[in-house]
């Protein structure tokens, strides 16, 4: 397909300069009554414009200083910069900050992702791999492995880890790639290394944080996949908590609200969801257990405010850790996810009370003034946010995110070493959870829509306009490049028949069809032309010149 050209050389007069490809198939009309966006939303634009272009420029410059610390002679990055400089794991550094990386760069920097970073995807593998294609903890030193006997019941850990963590919120934005084929092949060997007999069949482990974060990726990529057996490993998980005698609130005398002990209550709202659309009588099996679970945590484990205790004992009520859980959302998107599928409006009304509350929580220290607790807990209201747009959580977003950036830059590190660059936060494998929560913030300041190639002169804003949106578009110096606008990537990517809100997923915004037909206006020079969605997310190409700004409205054509 052709990609459609704007050149664009004037600022109050698009008319003369602008033209659309006639290669393309497009008709550019100049009208003499364009729609006009308010002032707000012109300034409201780019204002975005520049949250977003600072939280990409971070974000980059996060993944070029720790990429410096690569080992020389694998090119895999250590699991911390402190105390575990001398090793690469999969529960750690691939699981919390390579992702992150990977996505940073297929935003930003083709050749850093083409190359460097998909080098060390390649290096992994054939260095890390122990059991089947499951990976153990490799020594730079030692040019191995660092224990002589694996420990399997670890390694599968550490692999569940990778896949929840990193490769699955890879594969949600940028879809079928290398990591999605080391993520299905992490849990087919997995659950062929299953050793666990159990009166439901052979799990793969005990461990309650593996089973939840098993059971949210077979739920994902069972749709994905269209494969049964990922389904009937999920249903064996299920039927293991919610119809034997490992049920999270009936028998359970601690329950984790936070992560490493959420993610079984998320993990099996998901299962639920999946059989809801695939296997309905184990939807009707499951429903009491799951809404037992769900309201019995609601009851004893929220605060005044709605939010989550770290830890409680769902069996007599009693608050283990009364710590708030940073991680409040992942458990609250399931909550959300039963209300998209069942209306129970209970459950929405609990995601809104704790939604409407975060204004007591500005500046709290989640997680002992780490910027990874501020980054779960601005995913945890991002996320919600999109299904429940209040003003009060927008505010609440823009001024945590601001902190979050701030220990960026502070002169506090946590060791005594001087990193070198600017880039690093704090220097462990969570700091790739700040670049992750600051993507989904971009993306969501630019409703989506991305630019090719991306520089630090550019800057790219975007505001909702009734039924489409204003996107501002402003260069520092001369650039001609491409704007993508996002597509339904729950069911492109996932093929999922529900866009359930879910862990580390990276939100659509403003997204198109790739059949329907959209006006795109330039207000500021009365042009105007049509596209079809699919040209819209193959790319628009736009020239622009020094200093310019231009504001582009889109609106889908109605037929």
């Amino acid at each position: 397909m052709n990609t459609p050209l704007l050149k664009c050389n004037a600022l109050l007069s698009l008319s003369p300069a602008c033209w659309i490809a006639l290669a393309a198939g497009m008709l550019l009309s100049c009208q003499e009554n364009a729609v006009k966006p308010s002032e707000s939303d012109v300034s409201q634009a780019m204002e975005n414009g520049y949250l977003a272009h600072e939280g990409y420029t971070r974000s980059l410059k996060f993944t070029r200083d720790w990429l410096e610390y690569a080992d020389p002679e694998t090119g895999l990055i250590p699991r911390n910069l402190n105390e575990s400089k001398d090793i690469w794991n999969a529960k750690d550094a691939a699981a919390d900050n390579y992702p992150f990386m990977v996505l940073t760069a297929s935003l930003l920097d083709s050749d850093l992702y083409e190359g460097k970073l998909a080098s060390i995807l390649e290096t992994e593998q054939k260095l890390t791999n122990r059991i089947d294609r499951l990976p153990d903890t490799y020594s730079f030193s030692k040019a191995g492995f660092e224990k002589e006997v694996p420990d399997k019941e670890e390694i599968i850990f550490g692999a569940s880890e990778y896949i929840k963590d990193g490769l699955l919120p890879l594969t949600e934005y940028i879809g079928q790639t290398p990591w999605s084929d080391r993520m299905t092949a992490l849990i087919d060997d997995i659950w062929k290394n299953a050793a666990n007999d159990t009166p439901y069949g052979v799990l793969p482990s005990l461990n309650v944080e593996v089973n939840g974060e098993l059971l949210q990726a077979l739920s994902r990529v069972y749709w994905m996949t269209g494969d049964e057996k990922y389904l009937d490993w999920a249903i064996r998980l299920g039927d293991y908590y919610l119809l034997g005698d490992h049920h999270p609130t009936d028998d359970f005398e601690l329950l984790r609200l936070r992560d490493h002990g959420c993610e079984i209550v998320s993990g099996l709202c998901e299962l639920y969801v999946a059989t809801a659309f695939a296997r309905t009588e184990k939807k009707e099996a499951y429903q009491p257990a799951i809404y037992r679970m769900m309201d019995r945590i609601l009851e004893v484990g929220t605060n005044e405010h709605g939010l989550f205790y770290n830890q409680i004992n769902p069996q007599n009520g009693e608050i283990l850790d009364e710590g708030i859980a940073d991680t409040w959302g992942y458990t609250y998107n399931a909550y959300y996810s039963l209300f998209l599928l069942d209306g129970h409006e209970p459950y929405q009304q609990a995601v809104l009370k704790a939604l409407e509350n975060l204004n007591h929580y500005e500046y709290y220290d989640w997680e002992r003034g780490s910027s990874d607790g501020y980054a779960d807990a601005i995913e945890s209201a991002l996320n919600l946010y999109n299904r429940e747009p209040l003003p009060e959580t927008e505010d609440w977003i823009d001024s945590q995110i601001q902190h979050m950036w701030s220990l960026q830059d502070s002169a506090h590190r946590s060791g005594t070493e001087a990193y070198r660059g600017n880039g690093i936060i704090e220097g462990w494998h969570g700091d790739g959870n700040f670049a992750r929560t600051t993507l989904m913030y971009c993306l969501w300041k630019a409703q989506g829509v991305t630019a090719y190639p991306w520089n630090e002169n550019l800057y790219l804003g975007a505001v909702p306009d009734e039924n489409g949106i204003l996107v501002s578009l402003l260069s520092e110096e001369p650039w001609k490049g491409t704007i993508k606008f996002d597509r339904v990537r729950h069911q492109h990517i996932f093929n999922l028949p529900l866009d359930y809100p879910r862990i580390n997923q990276f939100p659509e915004w403003f997204v198109v069809s790739p059949e329907k037909k959209y006006r795109l206006s330039f207000p500021s020079g009365d042009a105007s032309g049509n596209y079809r969605g699919e040209e819209l997310i193959a790319g628009i190409e736009i020239d622009l010149e020094k200093d310019q700004q231009i504001e582009i409205l889109i609106q889908p054509i109605e037929e």
